[in-house]
């Protein structure tokens, strides 16, 4: 079986994930960046991981899963700032799910990211008090994806491998 985790990166926290499952793999396997994959045709199965970006998955993310992941049976990892619990994080991730509705998802797994410095100023200097206060709270995310949500991703591996190896 020969495995590609591919992701799409641009801040560090999903490439920090993509590597924690991509060690996790004992078969054949690939790491590469989303952009550097022409097709998923040498794969027996795919594990596909992009930001959370605009409340749901990054354009370039949707594309891909819409265009090249289409019919394959594959696993999506996600991250985003947004601490885990908070009520609109489920609308989130469920965009993210439909995003691969042309795919058979296998597994699903997310985790919160760093908020980037760049991205909490802009967000504090818009007119929406939501965004400001978002931005506002970029203290929560530093240290984000941390080693136990780094732990999770590998038992997240290991859980999807187990599933299509039967």
């Amino acid at each position: 079986m020969k495995i590609l985790v591919t992701y799409m990166s641009q801040t560090g926290n999903t490439k920090k994930i993509a590597e924690a499952i991509y060690e996790t793999i004992p078969e054949e396997k690939e790491l590469k960046p989303l952009g550097e994959v022409e097709s998923l045709e040498d794969y027996d199965f795919v594990f596909i991981g992009f930001p959370v970006q605009q409340f749901g998955p990054i354009q370039k993310a949707s594309k891909f899963l819409k265009t090249k992941a289409s019919g394959r049976k594959i696993a999506i990892f996600v991250t985003h700032a947004t601490p885990s619990g908070v009520p609109i994080l489920e609308g989130i991730l469920a965009k993210c799910k439909k995003a691969a509705a042309g795919s058979e998802l296998v597994g699903f797994f997310d985790c919160q990211g760093e908020l980037a410095e760049n991205v909490a100023q802009m967000l504090m200097k818009m007119d929406n008090p939501q965004f400001q206060e978002f931005g506002k709270k970029r203290h929560v995310t530093v240290g984000h994806p941390n080693a136990e949500e780094v732990e999770s991703a590998r038992v997240f591996a290991r859980d999807i491998l187990e599933k299509i190896s039967k």
